[in-house]
């Protein structure tokens, strides 16, 4: 479909609403069984599939699965064979050693032309094992034409964080689009094609687009859990919008790309397997307006963690302690009494990537643009830099609103090991250390 086509089918999607859910589609009427999973014969001449997100017997608080009615099985493949990786990485990050120095990076440079969003994938780091579903992986994207072939990731669920032009994916549940401000969560193994919906801002006329990936090798993103904040606030599960069923019955050449075990993987299929009719389950795609995060703070002083802004978590076998978390800085005010507003100076046991959707961070003067990004590793000392800090320091202390800007943080418990290509590629900022330098000695005892 035509760029035009694709934006006014994304216009007029309809969605379900509501994070964790038991949801339910028919693209077809009748094609959703009622009363059992796997009927003899299953509707309309279609195929009952269970793709499992988590294992059979893990806790039903924690089960992850979606029964799919669909044209054809996926079994119906032929052998997949490998294929080149592209810029594209996966764990254990060996090449390299973790790096405790501060890291930042300008966005990515512009793509070749005809550079679809698997193609224009590159990754920055990570940690953990794709192998024994541990850690996750930071990857950039940049792309200038719409996907043709169909993707899945074995190794893990990605979040999706666009920057830059508008997406609409094209998933086995339905049909989900994203624009600059959302972010959309793709489930282990569900298969997706993306087609770009905007032209380049600079006047050019093909589309582009380019953003985040956060891929999860671990536990499932979850909300978290809200403890003495009581029942509402953060994320508002009704604010996830689930897809409705929406197939393609297409004949012919398609290929199929798995993610599997940090490597990319080809099969040529005779039909399209994005061809599910009507499915029902928890195991499903989202997208989320981050503009309708519920800012919690303080109204009295102080300068609470930057946890209060976590949006979605996956949890770890440590309480608290999350494989990864995802933080936006969304519009809020800032209202403490004598306190310092900007994020404070501090060294952390989490390991903290951060990106920037729009405007500008409030704890950085220059050097941190949209599309760009930066690495505070493990007990990395980091902060405001030092125009940011002599500005805040001396400000009236006046009901603040902070709304240019939104950034994002993909924070995980062990240390992002950054690809050789991350730790020397032309757009990594030299001197980033230089913005901390001239933070004057005032102490006079």
């Amino acid at each position: 479909m035509t760029t035009e086509q694709a934006r006014k089918t994304a216009e007029a999607l309809t969605y379900s609403t509501g994070f964790g859910n038991e949801h339910s589609s028919e693209a077809v009427p009748g094609a959703l069984p009622h009363g059992r999973n796997s009927p003899q014969r299953a509707p309309l001449g279609l195929y009952a599939e269970q793709l499992s997100g988590s294992a059979f017997t893990e806790p039903r608080a924690h089960n992850r699965r979606s029964w799919l009615y669909r044209i054809r099985p996926s079994a119906a493949h032929p052998p997949f064979t490998r294929i080149d990786d592209g810029t594209l990485r996966g764990a254990p990050f060996t090449e390299t050693v973790p790096d405790p120095n501060r890291l930042r990076w300008n966005p990515l440079p512009e793509p070749a032309p005809g550079t679809d969003w698997l193609a224009g994938l590159w990754t920055l780091g990570g940690n953990g094992d794709v192998t024994q579903r541990t850690g996750m992986a930071v990857h950039l994207y940049h792309a200038n034409a719409s996907m043709e072939r169909v993707f899945g990731d074995s190794d893990g669920e990605l979040l999706i964080v666009p920057e830059r032009g508008g997406l609409l994916l094209h998933t086995e549940l339905g049909l989900l689009a994203a624009h600059p401000g959302e972010v959309v969560l793709i489930p282990r193994g569900v298969r997706f094609r993306v087609e770009l919906l905007d032209a380049a801002s600079d006047g050019g006329q093909s589309p582009t687009a380019r953003g985040y990936v956060c891929e999860n090798y671990g536990a499932p993103f979850q909300l978290p859990d809200l403890g003495p904040i009581g029942a509402n606030g953060l994320a508002n599960a009704r604010d996830f919008r689930a897809p409705v069923a929406a197939y393609e019955d297409v004949e012919g050449p398609v290929e199929v790309v798995n993610k599997y075990c940090g490597h990319l993987w080809s099969a040529t299929y005779g039909h399209s397997p994005l061809d599910v009719v009507a499915w029902h389950g928890n195991h499903t795609p989202y997208v989320y307006d981050l503009r309708r995060f519920n800012v919690i703070g303080t109204i009295s002083y102080d300068h609470p963690d930057p946890s209060i802004f976590t949006v979605l978590t996956a949890p770890s076998d440590t309480p608290g302690l999350a494989g990864v978390d995802f933080v936006v800085f969304a519009p809020r005010w800032l209202v403490g009494e004598d306190t310092f507003r900007p994020p404070y100076f501090h060294r952390n046991v989490m390991s903290e990537y951060m990106g920037l959707i729009e405007g500008a961070y409030d704890a950085k003067a220059e050097g941190f643009v949209p599309g760009g990004g930066s690495l505070h590793n493990m007990m990395s000392a980091h902060g405001p830099d030092r125009e940011t800090f002599d500005k805040a320091s001396a400000a009236e202390l006046k009901p603040q609103r902070i709304d240019d800007g939104l950034a994002f943080m993909f924070e995980t418990r062990w240390p992002v090991t950054a690809t050789p290509q991350a730790a020397n590629a032309d757009h990594l900022q030299k001197g980033y250390d230089d913005v901390w330098q001239g933070l004057e000695r005032h102490f006079r005892p």
